[in-house]
């Protein structure tokens, strides 16, 4: 089994890098493979709506920046863990673009992964960050994996975060609980659904 954790940080070594590597040691102790994946620091696009992605090989048009290899990644794994900073009261706006398109592309594909968020602020907006992001899994029937506390930790810098021991434990605990749901998931029994319905309010 194996869990992908995305580093929404424009910093590939920053606080959110040390949140998700206190999740990637709990997985190894509980068995779990993961991979630590940075989305970088340089321009990403954002979603344009131009619908390529439905009406091809369900990739999304522009092929320029890490969103597909984010998708194809995803689709090979059994869970997903995102990660951000908060900035202005939400994650990371270039995270942001690149999930709008993985998921308006690829997001049927994610079906009853189990996921989940997690962010790093210095005092306040985690909350609002941590909702926005959560947004992504419940629109794909992905089941969300809780923690002790909500998924944040808090500090300026990396040695900060090792500070925030409540924090960092909130992080093990999502590992622990995410290793054990992994666990107990039968591939072989997962729930059918009726064929999506799409309305608008016009009509």
């Amino acid at each position: 089994m194996k869990v992908l954790l995305i580093n929404g940080s424009p910093h590939k070594e920053g606080c959110t890098f040390t949140a998700l590597t206190e999740i990637k040691n709990q997985f190894e102790k509980e068995g779990i493979d993961s991979e630590i994946f940075w989305i970088g620091n340089k321009p990403v696009r954002g979603c344009i709506a131009c619908l390529k992605c439905g009406h091809g090989n369900g990739k999304c048009a522009f092929d320029d920046d890490p969103a597909n290899e984010i998708a194809e990644k995803i689709i090979e794994s059994d869970g997903l863990i995102v990660g951000s900073p908060v900035y202005y009261a939400g994650p990371n706006g270039a995270l942001c673009a690149i999930l709008d398109r993985v998921f308006y592309s690829s997001g049927a594909d994610f079906a009853f992964k189990p996921a989940a968020s997690i962010v790093s602020c210095r005092r306040g907006g985690a909350s609002a960050s941590f909702d926005r992001l959560n947004k992504y899994f419940t629109i794909s029937n992905m089941p969300i994996v809780a923690s002790q506390y909500w998924n944040m930790v808090h500090g300026n810098t990396p040695e900060e975060v090792k500070q925030d021991l409540e924090g960092l434990q909130t992080m093990r605990t999502l590992a622990t609980n995410m290793a054990w749901i992994l666990k107990s998931i039968d591939k072989n029994n997962l729930p059918e659904h009726e064929d999506k319905l799409k309305t608008n309010f016009i009509r």
